[in-house]
């Protein structure tokens, strides 16, 4: 569903945030960064490609997609 002219997450600026890697796979193959973007947004990027714009997530959309901040040490 897409979200609200107010809570355009891709409007939230990325700029200070504070991203914080996990892995997993063999040799770490799957790393993925995630940063809180806001007080119910979440960026999540490719860590082998830095350079690509993060995705962004409502809290909800995280959990729907069985990713869990707090696995990154990330408070929710």
């Amino acid at each position: 569903m897409p979200h609200s002219k107010d809570h355009d997450l891709y409007s939230l600026d990325l700029t200070g945030a504070s991203f914080v890697k996990a892995c997993g796979g063999p040799c770490t193959e799957g790393c993925v960064t995630l940063a809180r973007i806001g007080a119910d947004a979440w960026a999540l990027g490719d860590s082998k490609r830095p350079g690509a714009e993060p995705l962004r997530f409502t809290t909800e959309e995280l959990s729907v997609a069985g990713i869990d901040p707090t696995r990154f040490g990330l408070t929710i």
